[in-house]
């Protein structure tokens, strides 16, 4: 990609940030951060490739009266069909670590994924067809819940589109956490549309971070700041990872925007003694 189309796909990102969560285009937004990544990927036909998941989707939706009426497993169903029969997508647990399966565009021509990769083309074929869906926060591996008036319908996404009443969620939160771990308040509080793409793009951070690639997790963490600039353990971060890069002005100023966000308690104190041992090191 050229250093314009990268600026182009950063000057999205931004306008994302500016955006109320409920009025982020999830999928595309996940391409514009995809084609920073992966310029080598033709991010114009992915695009036509969601199109299509989109229209697949409302068809598939227009031919199922039950889900259209409002059947939660009828719309699993019809949604798992679309995806991962009709399209092809599947997890991938074989190379689970390879940062392509948190890029949406090398997901879109692989057909494999992180269970949030796979989960943001789910919400967005279930949005085309008009039925209501979030995802949820659950520990170590993204689901996504199907909303109803009665309810919602736990999905995971990553295993294929099976539903997962409370005895598979326990056993799935054990394989996760330990055999000693247990359902508990909050594993599946809903995520907004902004913390889903965090959640995406955290996953490449971390396996930049795991080789030692400190450089290209900060860009990764100045991306994610771009769509979600309120985000103050964010800035944080980015103030320590530039810190340990020797960036000492762009630290301290990665610093301000987390105190200005974040002004109290520990973590802000601490913030402000390393804010001060570096413009020691620049006087």
């Amino acid at each position: 990609m050229s250093e314009t189309q990268t600026a182009e796909a950063r000057a999205a990102l931004d306008a994302v940030g500016q955006l109320p969560d409920d009025e982020i285009d999830l999928a595309a937004t996940a391409l514009q951060l995809a084609r920073i990544d992966a310029p080598q990927c033709d991010w114009r036909a992915a695009t036509m490739d969601l199109s299509l998941l989109a229209r697949a989707a409302v068809d598939a939706a227009t031919a199922a009266p039950a889900a259209d009426g409002g059947d939660l497993a009828a719309r699993r169903a019809v949604l798992a069909g679309v995806l991962h029969g009709e399209a092809g997508f599947a997890g991938d647990d074989q190379t689970y670590e390879d940062p392509a399966n948190a890029n949406l565009l090398q997901v879109l021509e692989r057909r494999r994924g992180l269970p949030v990769a796979i989960g943001i083309l789910w919400l967005h074929a279930a949005e085309a067809a008009g039925w209501p869906a979030h995802g949820l926060d659950f520990p170590g591996h993204f689901l996504l819940a199907l909303e109803g008036q009665r309810g919602q319908l736990v999905v995971d996404v990553f295993g294929g589109g099976a539903a997962l009443a409370a005895p598979e969620l326990r056993a799935l939160i054990k394989r996760v956490e330990g055999e000693k771990a247990e359902l508990r308040p909050g594993v599946l509080a809903p995520m907004g549309r902004r913390a889903v793409l965090l959640r995406l793009q955290n996953n490449i951070k971390l396996r930049r971070l795991r080789v030692g690639d400190l450089a290209g997790a900060l860009t990764c963490a100045e991306d994610m700041l771009r769509i979600a600039p309120g985000e103050a353990p964010l800035w944080r971060e980015a103030g320590l990872m530039n810190q340990r890069l020797e960036r000492i002005a762009a630290a301290l100023t990665a610093f301000e925007r987390f105190l200005a966000i974040q002004s109290d308690g520990p973590a802000a104190a601490k913030v402000r003694d390393i804010m001060a041992e570096l413009r020691q090191r620049l006087n």
